[in-house]
């Protein structure tokens, strides 16, 4: 039996991240895996591996809208069939985000474990730092957290885990709830906590947005970090408004930025406040305050710059 293997060659690094983010999250059927090489000065190639050989051009048409710029010309060629998510573990760098490093474990000889460094593999849960939309949510957590507290905090759309076990490492005195609506992702993100120490410091359930009643007692929350989609987090702006408490903060995700300015809209339209709006290879973070006074957003927003 054999596998389809997609690749594409490009000269700009971001061109290449955008293009191995979008294969990953945007574009169906999904690839059983996605790699991302840099093969010299200015040559990138991102290559995906599919059970079956899908429909090349409208995956260019999909990929192409969902970048808004148009995509390399597509090789294709069958291989052996391997256990290509494993393959294409050990393909993955680690990831410096602020104070935190992610590592798969094939890196685990190689980075010296402290209280910051984080292993989690790519596997059946999104979430491994090398998708922007993550990597964005590590930098304003460490962010966030070098100049306040957070007494309770909620990981909504947890996927592996990965921010929830980042929010417990540098809020040692923090309650730590994480949500998603799939069950192996709550099964993967409780064997992450528990692989980086954290296991007893997370309380995880299977819930969809907000609806569960755990979440409604929990409530308000300090800290909400949603790694979601744009749509569901437009439709989630009244419910999560309301979770946060007078004062805390809302980092949201999973957004390409020419979405963020209905998201922004849709959460200012509730009394929320933009603090931050980052961007990385095509995807937005944002920063979010709700509203409990002027002097505390004014307090807030000089340490939080738009990137």
């Amino acid at each position: 039996m054999t596998a389809t293997k997609l690749s594409w060659r490009t000269t700009q690094s971001g061109h290449a991240r955008a293009l191995a983010d979008a294969l990953e999250t945007l574009i169906e059927p999904r690839p059983d895996a996605v790699t991302r090489f840099e093969e010299g000065a200015d040559a990138w190639r991102v290559e995906a591996y599919f059970s079956s050989l899908p429909n090349t051009e409208v995956m260019a048409a999909g990929l192409a809208t969902a970048l808004g710029q148009p995509v390399p010309q597509v090789e294709s060629t069958h291989v052996p069939d391997l256990n290509w998510v494993a393959i294409s573990q050990a393909a993955l760098p680690p990831v410096e985000a602020g104070r935190f490093v992610v590592h798969g474990s094939h890196d685990r000889g190689r980075i010296a474990r402290g209280p910051n460094t984080i292993l989690v593999d790519a596997g059946e849960a999104f979430g491994t730092a090398h998708h922007a939309t993550t990597l964005g949510c590590l930098l304003a957590i460490d962010r966030l957290t070098r100049s306040r507290s957070f007494r309770r905090v909620l990981d909504l759309g947890c996927g592996s885990g990965v921010l929830a076990i980042a929010a417990a490492r540098v809020l040692p005195g923090a309650e730590i709830l994480a949500t998603d609506a799939d069950p192996g992702a709550i099964t993967v993100a409780t064997s992450n906590a528990k692989a980086n120490g954290v296991g007893q410091r997370i309380a995880f359930a299977c819930a969809s947005g907000l609806a569960h009643p755990w979440l409604r007692h929990a409530a308000p929350f300090d800290l909400v970090v949603a790694n979601i989609l744009a749509a569901p987090l437009h439709a989630l702006a009244p419910s999560l408004a309301k979770a946060i408490r007078p004062g805390g903060v809302l980092v949201l995700s999973g957004i390409l930025n020419p979405e963020a300015a209905a998201v922004i809209a849709a959460y200012t339209a509730q009394g929320m406040v933009l603090l931050e709006h980052r961007r990385i290879a095509g995807w937005s973070t944002l920063t979010l305050c709700k509203a409990a006074s002027s002097r505390r957003i004014e307090l807030l927003r000089p340490r939080l710059a738009t990137k």
